[in-house]
C-alpha cells in the first residue's frame, strides 16, 4: 500500500487531509513524492518558526538527543532550566511550567487561576470568562473554555465554570463579571481558529485595568500568536499590558512538541509540589530545540517580520477578489469572495501550501521566509483569488 492507503486504513479519520504527501523540505520549501516544490506559507500551523530542517535547530536537537533524551521531571536538566531562564528574562515573567502542547498549557493556566482564587477567596470563586469566537484546545476542559458553539457537542458533559463574553465589548464583560464569581479572563489577542479576529487595543487596555481592579487574573493564550509571530516576542507586548499568566506552544518548539505556561509575580507561587505535573513536559530534547528558537528571536528578526507583514497587507488590501485583510505580523487572514478552502486547494495545485481559518485564507509562514519566496507565494495566491 502507498502512504495515502496506509493512512486511510490505519489512522483515525479525524483530519480532512489535502491530497498531497510531503516527503522532505528545507527552509520554506516543501517537496512531495514526485519532487514537486511547494512554498510553505502555513508553517505547520505556526510551528516551524525558522522553517524546515533549520540547521541551528537541528544541531541543538541532535546534540541533546545524543546526550540525554529524557529523565522525567523528578530530576533537574540543563535545557529546561536554561529555557525557563531565557523566557523569564525576555518577558519579565517569573516562573514557567512546561507541558507538551497548547491545550496542556491552557489546562495548566486554568488550574492555576482557580487555585489562586481558591487559596485567596475560597472555592466558590471559580468562573472563567472566555470570548466568543475563541479557541483554547481540544481537551474536554479547553473545549469548554472555547467560545464557539460548534465545539460544544458530541462530547458532553463539558467542564462547568466557563461563560462567554462578546469580543471588543467591555460593557458586556463588566456585566458578565458582575453576574458571576469570576477568577480569570482568558483571551487570544488574535483569535486564530476563530477567523483571525484581532482584539482592539482600547478593549484590551480596559480589560487589563478591569482585571486588576477586581483581582481577576488575565490569561493571554499565545499558543498561536507567540514566539515572534506578530512582530513582538509575544503578542500582548503589542498592547502594552502585563498578563498574569501567558500560555504558548506551537512555534516555541520549532517542530517538536512543547508548551509553556508563564506566571508573573502575582501568580508565580500558586502551583506547589504535587499540584500539577507532566511526564514529558520540558523534555530535554524539546527544550533544547525551543532554546535554539527563543535565542534567535531578536530585534532584527522581529523588524523583518514587521516588514514582511506590511508587504503582505499592501499586496492584498484592495486587491481584486479580496474583501478584507486581518491579523498582525505574519499571522494574516485574507477574506476572499471565493470559498477560502477552494482558494487554498488551487494554490496547492500551483505550488503554494496555505491554510484556512473560517472564511479566510490564513498565512503563517516561517518568520525567516526568504523575501523572494514570499513574493512568489503572494503572486500565486493573488492570481488564484482574482481568477
Amino acid at each position: 500500500m502507498n502512504i495515502k492507503e496506509l493512512d486511510n486504513n490505519y489512522i483515525a479519520n479525524t483530519y480532512q487531509r489535502f491530497d498531497v504527501v510531503f516527503i522532505h523540505g528545507k527552509g520554506s520549501a516543501l517537496f512531495d513524492e514526485s519532487g514537486k516544490k511547494y512554498i510553505d506559507v502555513g508553517g505547520g500551523i505556526a510551528v516551524n518558526s525558522f522553517g524546515i530542517a533549520d540547521e541551528k535547530w537541528e544541531e541543538a536537537v541532535i546534540k541533546q538527543l545524543k546526550t540525554l533524551q529524557h529523565t522525567s521531571n523528578l530530576y533537574y536538566t540543563q535545557p529546561q532550566s536554561k529555557l525557563a531562564e531565557l523566557l523569564c528574562k525576555k518577558t519579565g515573567m517569573k516562573k514557567v511550567f512546561f507541558s507538551n502542547s497548547g491545550a496542556e498549557a491552557n489546562e495548566c493556566a486554568i488550574k492555576a487561576a482557580r487555585k489562586y482564587s481558591s487559596d485567596k477567596y475560597g472555592g466558590d470563586r471559580n468562573v472563567i470568562v472566555s470570548l466568543k469566537g475563541s479557541f483554547h484546545g481540544r481537551t474536554i476542559t479547553t473545549l469548554s473554555a472555547t467560545g464557539q458553539e460548534l465545539f460544544h457537542k458530541d462530547f458532553g458533559p463539558f467542564t462547568q465554570g466557563f461563560v462567554f463574553a462578546e469580543a471588543n465589548d467591555i460593557a458586556d464583560m463588566k456585566n458578565i463579571i458582575s453576574e458571576n464569581n469570576c477568577c480569570a479572563i482568558i483571551i487570544e489577542l488574535i483569535q486564530g481558529e476563530g477567523g483571525l479576529n484581532v482584539l482592539d487595543k482600547e478593549y484590551v487596555s480596559a480589560l487589563s485595568k478591569l482585571s486588576k481592579e477586581k483581582d481577576i487574573l488575565l490569561i493571554a493564550d499565545e499558543v498561536q500568536t507567540g514566539n515572534g509571530r506578530t512582530g513582538r516576542l509575544y503578542c500582548y507586548m503589542n498592547y502594552n499590558i502585563e498578563p498574569d499568566i501567558v500560555t504558548t506552544a506551537k512555534g516555541l518548539g520549532g517542530g517538536l512538541p512543547i508548551g509553556a505556561t508563564m506566571f508573573n509575580a502575582k501568580t508565580k507561587g500558586v502551583l506547589n509540589a504535587g499540584s500539577h505535573g507532566s511526564t514529558f513536559g520540558g523534555n530535554p530534547v524539546c527544550a533544547a530545540g525551543a532554546l535554539s528558537i527563543i535565542e534567535r528571536i531578536d530585534d532584527t528578526l522581529l523588524l523583518d517580520v514587521v516588514k514582511k507583514s506590511e508587504y503582505i497587507f499592501n499586496e492584498f488590501t484592495s486587491a481584486k477578489g479580496v474583501k478584507s485583510v486581518s491579523g498582525i505580523g505574519l499571522m494574516i487572514g485574507i477574506e476572499t469572495e471565493k470559498d477560502a478552502k477552494e482558494v487554498v486547494i488551487k494554490c496547492l495545485d500551483r505550488g503554494v501550501a496555505a491554510l484556512t481559518a473560517k472564511n479566510k485564507v490564513r498565512l503563517l509562514p516561517a518568520l525567516n521566509i526568504p523575501f523572494d519566496e514570499l513574493k512568489e507565494a503572494v503572486r500565486i495566491i493573488k492570481e488564484v483569488i482574482e481568477e
